[in-house]
């Protein structure tokens, strides 16, 4: 998998851990919460490392990875 795949992938795996707090309130709801903050650390370094590696934007690097995560083209 390349790299932009593998941020999308972390960006999915974001999105979908803090979907999960509409549904939860009490302990569960802060476990969820926890769970989401670390996935979405997880995509901020790895979004901040990639920028940095390659002398890009990073401000600009993650919106083209989330756009690409929450609005995949059909065209692939």
């Amino acid at each position: 998998m390349d790299i932009l795949g593998r941020l999308i992938e972390l960006q999915t795996a974001a999105d979908a851990e803090h979907a999960k707090l509409t549904s939860l309130d009490g302990p569960e709801h802060a476990a969820q919460r926890q769970s989401w903050f670390t996935a979405a650390a997880t995509i901020q370094a790895a979004i901040t490392e990639h920028a940095q590696e390659n002398g890009l934007n990073r401000f600009d690097l993650e919106a083209a990875v989330k756009k690409a995560a929450r609005h995949p083209s059909d065209d692939g």
